[in-house]
């Protein structure tokens, strides 16, 4: 490199010819001449010498063409590779894009109050539950994409009413919502590519927008997504959860300090961009809309209800009655005409049973007073009485039959005889 360089300058800057160039640096003339050709610094390349990939390129060209997601495994499997599997990959992913195209990601402009990217966290730690479990649970994210401002909050399910229930608690933190939800097709808002009728309620009554991200395009909401992974890294290590309710305290402790850092991407923190994020969003309804898991029931004979794996005890005056069940990621209500006949603290295990000694105690009562009547009830059936006191014989079936002629033959056929007056 040194000699090409002056080379140049000798002949160029020095006028100095190429014969006296050659003898001052001991190199040959054509070297020279080649030197002062060249519009470029000189650069080693080697010559390819091939692959053994080369002979197998055409095999894999027909498959990718027929089947451009084909793994680079099942190509190995298919051409009946034996060397190593490194080189193979390496040769099909410089090719694949040939045959399945190429899906880039544009850099998006984000707008005061426009969108909130919103995702499910699964943390890997076991959280105990109660009753004996451990479950790894939801975690809803949610990311202004303007201000970078972080809310989340653990869920007892993924189901509609929970989701929603997380939305609307984070959502009513900020004090207002974004012109538009970001998700993916996560079942319960949009499995179907459409968004579901309790998340499309929910968008109505907070006047907002939810959009369905295509299949497979997490880089659509790579900021949440970011987050998480954030929050796996900087919030999960060396902490210890007693309960769901203690992980969502620690977490809320937490979150403010998450939005005090400095983002490089905006130069600014999350909690003092979010004035100007919050100024540009919709505000709140004065109604709440409806969140959380609803279902209607008659109330069979055991006075226990049916909620997300774990039954609940109701006031037993309320057997054979229909009842609304009503629940939030924290409480159980039933209700009847208007009235709570039942509140229980959301239990986030499964396959329990929840009871409260009141409708024991209740339940005892009734069924006392249920056997008295009974017996009450049999006593007289057994001395059954005219009204003015005498008492009423019992008489016999076949008695009838004989007093209206009916004669049974051992067929089963019946012949009546009845006098043509008792007709």
């Amino acid at each position: 490199m040194e000699d090409w360089a002056e080379i140049r300058r000798l002949h160029r800057a020095e006028k100095v010819p190429i014969k006296e160039i050659s003898r001052r640096l001991g190199v040959a003339r054509n070297t020279v001449r080649s030197a002062l050709a060249a519009d470029r610094p000189p650069k080693y390349e080697r010559r390819p010498k091939g692959s053994l990939v080369d002979a197998v390129e055409p095999q894999i060209r027909a498959m990718l063409k027929e089947f451009p997601r084909m793994p680079a495994t099942v190509i190995a499997e298919r051409i009946g590779w034996t060397h190593s599997i490194t080189i193979l990959k390496d040769r099909i992913r410089a090719i694949r894009p040939e045959y399945a195209g190429i899906d880039p990601a544009d850099r998006l402009i984000h707008e005061p109050g426009q969108a909130t990217q919103c995702d499910l966290w699964f943390p890997e730690v076991k959280i105990p539950v109660g009753h004996g479990q451990a479950a790894v649970l939801p975690v809803l994210v949610m990311t202004a994409t303007y201000s970078r401002f972080i809310s989340a909050v653990m869920l007892p399910s993924r189901q509609a009413g929970d989701l929603l229930a997380g939305m609307w608690q984070l959502i009513s933190a900020v004090g207002a919502v974004s012109k538009t939800l970001v998700w993916d097709r996560e079942s319960a808002i949009g499995g179907t590519g459409r968004v579901s009728a309790p998340a499309a309620a929910f968008a109505g009554s907070l006047a907002t927008q939810i959009r369905l991200l295509p299949p497979r395009d997490p880089e659509s909401k790579g900021m949440v997504e970011r987050n998480n992974g954030f929050l796996e890294t900087s919030f999960l290590p060396g902490r210890q959860f007693s309960c769901p309710h203690d992980f969502n305290d620690q977490l809320t402790d937490w979150l403010p300090t998450a939005n005090r850092r400095l983002v490089r991407a905006t130069g600014a923190r999350p909690v003092s961009a979010l004035e100007a994020d919050r100024a540009a969003m919709t505000p709140l309804p004065r109604v709440a809309p409806a969140v959380g898991l609803s279902h209607r029931v008659r109330l069979g004979r055991d006075y226990y209800i049916r909620l997300d794996g774990n039954d609940y005890s109701v006031d037993p005056r309320m057997i054979g009655r229909i009842v609304d069940v009503e629940a939030s990621p924290t409480q159980v209500a039933v209700v009847h005409d208007g009235l709570d006949v039942a509140v229980h603290q959301r239990c986030w295990a499964k396959r329990a049973v929840i009871t409260d000694p009141e409708h024991v105690r209740i339940a005892a009562e009734l069924r006392a007073e249920y056997r008295l009547q009974a017996a009450e009830a049999a006593r007289r059936s057994r001395a059954r009485h005219h009204e003015d006191g005498h008492p009423v014989m019992l008489r016999a079936l076949p008695d009838y039959d004989a007093l209206f002629g009916s004669d049974f033959d051992p067929a089963g056929a019946v012949q009546a005889s009845m006098p043509e007056g008792a007709r």
